[in-house]
């Protein structure tokens, strides 16, 4: 059996850091609880507060594997800034360090590959107006279609351009992808995403005539939803509960 690194940062990085990585930490292990994992692919992102740094996951751990300690900080190219046992799979940051490089108030990214939002980025259309989740999204939604692996440092400029100032993606073929300026508003946007998705995909399955939301209603909802699902009386809101889930599940995550 192979023994994961046991090491610890606690006490030597910033507050600032330490907090941010066991946020970090635990929106990973909330995402494998949640089943919205993918073996040891996709990834989460976030910034180092008052530095040019990211954390993100060591390539090779599955999620319920990710610890404050274990996330690797690197630049926007990729470059390694600590001393860790760990490595980073480059190409996988190439759509966060985008993002980040484009987007100042992304200071967490989460992107993955979950089957509703393959499904649902993936049809002619996109996401529907079905459902008080798919509300939460639509007013700030955009796509960027599928051009193979995220490779291609072309590639970066669309992407940046797609998503523009939105903060919910759908990529075709692909998967999801939302960013907030928190951890907590990050997570809380996807969770929104993936479940709008998950519905849609019912309701379709279901054969039945759909009842649509007005477009009104879709208009103006956004504001209301700010309030509930970002900010201070959103994903912060909810983040300390989320915590306090993870603790229950395992407090290795903060180690």
């Amino acid at each position: 059996m192979f023994e994961l690194a046991a090491f610890s940062l606690k006490g030597n990085v910033s507050d600032a850091e330490w907090k941010t990585r066991v946020d970090l930490a635990a929106c990973y292990r909330l995402v494998a609880d949640m089943g919205w994992g993918d073996l040891i692919y996709t990834h989460i992102s976030a910034k180092v507060p008052d530095t040019e740094y990211y954390l993100v996951n060591a390539f090779g751990l599955t999620f319920d594997e990710v610890t404050a300690s274990n996330l690797v900080k690197v630049d926007l190219q990729g470059n390694i800034q600590d001393d860790t046992p760990y490595a980073i799979n480059p190409a996988g940051f190439t759509i966060h360090s985008a993002i980040h490089e484009a987007r100042s108030d992304a200071k967490c990214i989460v992107h993955l590959h979950t089957k509703a939002t393959i499904t649902v980025a993936s049809l002619k259309g996109g996401l529907q107006p079905w459902s008080q989740y798919s509300l939460f999204s639509l007013p700030s939604l955009s796509y960027h279609d599928y051009e193979g692996l995220a490779v291609n440092d072309d590639e970066r400029v669309r992407l940046q351009q797609n998503l523009g100032d939105t903060n919910h993606m759908l990529l075709p073929n692909h998967g999801g992808l939302t960013l907030g300026t928190t951890v907590g508003d990050a997570f809380m946007r996807f969770y929104d995403l993936q479940r709008a998705c998950e519905i849609q995909v019912e309701l379709m399955n279901s054969g039945r005539e759909v009842i649509p939301v007005p477009q009104s209603i879709v208009d103006g909802i956004y504001d209301q939803a700010s309030k509930v699902h970002s900010g201070q009386t959103g994903g912060q809101k909810a983040w300390p509960a989320m915590l306090r889930k993870v603790w229950k599940m395992d407090p290795g995550f903060c180690e």
